[in-house]
């Protein structure tokens, strides 16, 4: 038996924002979005063999507080990268918010941002062995 994380689901304000950011934004690919009645969808992101983000729009009180808290303020979601500098350049250049300049760690080279709803993410380009 083989198993693996495959999708997450990522608790948004807006199923079409919530496109917007991840597919345009960050270059993630659009891999569902399918109606499933009464305003709720199916929308799924994802890229290059990856997890999958499903964007799920909040229903009440609860999921709306959670929006932007998804991991309790620590880096919760790792956006890999094999082109560390250009993919760096390319979101500075959209728009996005880094917390910290680029840095060099045993594991890869890194950087915090965060998404449009404050969920904070690093942009990533592990070292190969």
């Amino acid at each position: 038996m083989s198993l693996k994380v495959a999708t997450v689901a990522l608790v948004v304000d807006d199923y079409d924002r919530a496109i917007a950011f991840y597919r345009n934004t960050l270059g993630l690919e659009l891999i569902a979005d399918t109606p499933l009645g009464g305003g709720k969808r199916w929308v799924v992101v994802g890229g290059a063999g990856g997890a999958r983000l499903l964007l799920a729009r909040a229903d009440g009180e609860r999921q709306e507080a959670a929006i932007g808290n998804q991991a309790g303020g620590r880096v919760g979601f790792f956006l890999e990268t094999d082109d560390f500098e250009r993919d760096h350049a390319r979101l500075v250049d959209a728009g996005v918010r880094f917390h910290e300049a680029p840095r060099h760690e045993a594991y890869g080279s890194v950087a915090v941002f965060e998404d449009l709803y404050g969920n904070k993410w690093d942009l990533i380009a592990p070292k190969t062995a």
